[in-house]
């Protein structure tokens, strides 16, 4: 079982806003992105086949930041069970020091492919996710 996930991400020149590190925005972008692949990883063929997720929160905190050419480890996690069409993520990103710098609570909702409609998130599905001792 996956219960967590991590992913390398270098900061490159696009990244870097005027004060000369990471642009939230781009954070941002890192929560889906690590997310996504993290989905994209541990589910079973059947249910990246019949659903996916959009975003209806995101909470973030800004501990730190890094420049062009330095990387980061993010660790992305399910943070207990799902709540109806809902279930909760975590994401820390971590420096080459191994100090969190970013952090999130994000809320995913999960959708039908076929009716783009919400769905319930059956324990089949999440469980994956939550590890052999949650699950």
């Amino acid at each position: 079982m996956t219960a967590r996930f991590t992913r390398q991400f270098t900061a490159e020149p696009q990244h870097i806003d005027e004060l000369g590190h990471v642009n939230n925005a781009v954070w941002v972008g890192w929560v889906q992105e690590i997310a996504i692949a993290h989905w994209d990883a541990a589910a079973r063929a059947q249910d990246r086949a019949a659903f996916f997720w959009v975003v209806v929160r995101h909470e973030i905190d800004y501990r730190g930041n890094i420049a062009e050419g330095e990387r980061v480890t993010g660790e992305t996690w399910i943070d207990g069970p799902a709540q109806g069409a809902t279930s909760v993520r975590r994401v820390e990103f971590r420096d080459a020091a191994g100090k969190v710098i970013v952090s999130a609570r994000t809320t995913w909702a999960m959708l039908d492919r076929g009716t783009q409609r919400l769905v319930r998130v059956r324990a089949d599905v999440i469980a994956p996710f939550l590890g052999p001792d949650r699950a």
